[in-house]
């Protein structure tokens, strides 16, 4: 083979791997998209849901007012949060341990621990809270995969593509969420 035979398939081949890391950091890219839409998808359940939780407690909850008008307060702060920014997580995270108290709170009430609608309500909470953890550590996965492909040479050579998503935050547990439980609280 002569040089040029040489030369040219040595170009051929260096443009179809920096064509396939390419191809990888778009990839990565449209996965943390995905990703970020599954817990917005969650979420959108979970703010769903809450009203009616609401609802169905107040019923027989006369005396928490307060915890009622703070929640619907989360509830609208986190929609409007942009997604996929530490505003977002954190209200969401502050909406999860209000209502979390919430549910502590509704343990003290037999009668509306029994009513079969809030049952029903609390059971498809705890569903959803579940979905959303996984939607959390799966977005948290495609994060990582694509920082790690665009941090990486040769495709750090594409950073450029993925500026925007570069920018989203990991889903962290918040302070509250790291102390310890005091058990004698729910006792």
């Amino acid at each position: 083979m002569d040089l040029i035979t040489i030369l040219v398939a040595v170009g051929v081949l260096l443009a179809l791997g920096l064509y396939a890391v390419y191809v990888q950091v778009i990839k990565n890219k449209n996965s943390v998209r995905e990703a970020l839409s599954g817990i917005d998808v969650q979420l959108k359940k979970r703010h769903d849901l809450v009203p009616n939780i609401l609802t169905i407690a107040k019923k027989f909850m006369e005396h928490e007012n307060e915890i009622f008008t703070k929640v619907t307060e989360l509830r609208t702060q986190a929609m409007k949060a942009p997604s996929g920014t530490k505003a977002k997580f954190a209200a969401e995270g502050m909406l999860d341990n209000l209502m979390s108290q919430l549910m502590v709170s509704v343990e003290n009430y037999p009668q509306l621990k029994s009513d079969a609608t809030m049952t029903q309500a609390m059971q498809t909470y705890n569903e959803v809270e579940e979905h959303i953890s996984a939607a959390r550590r799966f977005y948290n996965s495609a994060l990582t995969q694509l920082r790690n492909s665009v941090m990486i040479f040769p495709g750090s050579l594409f950073a450029g593509l993925a500026v925007e998503e570069m920018q989203y935050s990991y889903f962290e547990a918040t302070e509250a969420d790291k102390a310890p439980v005091d058990a004698s609280a729910y006792l």
